[in-house]
């Protein structure tokens, strides 16, 4: 067993040194090296799958999830309705839509994470005014302001930038996977917001719409959420395959009724120690699970009781093992400290 300073990189000595490349590779569920643009044939671009599913991918495609859960899964798959799924933190509800998109080739998934100041406008598009301005004052004031001013229709399109949901909504032969990540954290608003676009599968882009009679063809090239150029005719995106989506909640409030009617409802309980046992093996291996297999029991026993989320099991047994510190309970004990804690 190493000595209890060992394993530290920062030791606080106030002397500088090279300890920073004694650090092993990062969790794989924290690695950012595989950022960049998607090879041909790949689906997952900014590493964000493999983050979800973890590097051993072919042992997490062992796991298979319980009757229930599959039928809602698919239910919501066949209705075209949007999936809410409810369950406390690290119950695996975000992998959920990682793990559809992965195993029926749906591309890589459009993620909207929520917080309290999201809005409809924020998942549909954003046009950038502020820059279209400053290029027409350019112009303005250059040799070509004709010409930029005969051009000036065409050219809104370049302003305006599809988000999560608007590019979902793009017309396309297959769905694509749309996770709105932790609904619960969203205003009192938002929620009711989204109504008519999940219903309708389309939603305009007044931008566009006013001047659909000046542009080529009815047409107009935008951004979508994957930096790709698509083309939006009459100022209007109107999907032809709905988008499977993802509605989570950490249960944290209830949603109007109007939503819940629109939806599938999806309910993730407590795991047990096999998936948790299968979670671990996924994102660190069978060496890891095996030794952590006691750090999973005392993280079960403690859940009957305690708020605790599988993310910080995972870093418990990923620390312990590969800093191997002599305080491993202490150590872990302190990375599992209970969310529902009184402050």
């Amino acid at each position: 067993m190493s000595e209890p300073s060992e394993w530290l990189i920062y030791r606080g000595a106030g002397e500088p040194h090279e300890g920073i490349e004694q650090l092993p590779p990062p969790p794989p569920w924290r690695d950012f090296a595989g950022r960049g643009a998607p090879a041909p044939g790949e689906q997952d671009g900014d590493g964000s799958a493999d983050r979800r599913l973890g590097g051993y991918r072919h042992i997490a495609e062992l796991h298979r999830p319980g009757a229930e859960e599959l039928e809602m899964i698919n239910a919501a798959l066949y209705l075209r309705r949007p999936l809410l799924v409810t369950g406390s933190p690290g119950a695996g509800k975000s992998t959920l839509a990682h793990s559809v998109a992965h195993e029926l080739g749906l591309g890589r998934v459009l993620r909207w994470p929520i917080v309290s100041r999201s809005e409809l406008q924020d998942g549909l598009y954003r046009y950038d005014a502020i820059a279209r301005l400053q290029d027409v004052q350019i112009a303005a004031h250059g040799a070509a302001a004709g010409a930029a001013g005969a051009a000036s229709a065409e050219s809104v399109g370049s302003y305006i930038r599809l988000g999560p949901l608007g590019t979902a909504l793009l017309p396309s032969d297959r769905p694509r996977v749309l996770l709105i990540d932790e609904l619960d954290k969203s205003d009192i608003d938002l929620p009711n917001d989204l109504l008519n676009v999940l219903e309708e599968g389309e939603f305009g882009i007044p931008e566009l719409e006013r001047i659909a009679d000046r542009l080529p063809g009815g047409e107009a090239e935008v951004l979508d959420d994957d930096g790709n150029k698509v083309k939006v005719r009459g100022g209007r995106v109107q999907c032809r395959a709905f988008p499977f989506v993802v509605l989570t909640s950490n249960g944290e409030r209830d949603f109007p009724a109007p939503l819940m009617r629109r939806c599938i409802h999806l309910e993730l309980g407590r795991p047990d120690h096999q998936r948790l046992a299968t979670f671990v093996r996924a994102h660190l291996g069978d060496e890891a699970a095996r030794s952590g297999d006691d750090l999973i029991a005392h993280f079960l026993e403690r859940s009957r009781s305690e708020l605790l989320a599988t993310d910080q099991l995972l870093n418990a047994i990923y620390l312990t093992d590969a800093a191997a510190p002599a305080g491993r309970d202490r150590l872990a004990d302190l990375l599992i400290q209970r969310l529902d804690r009184p402050r």
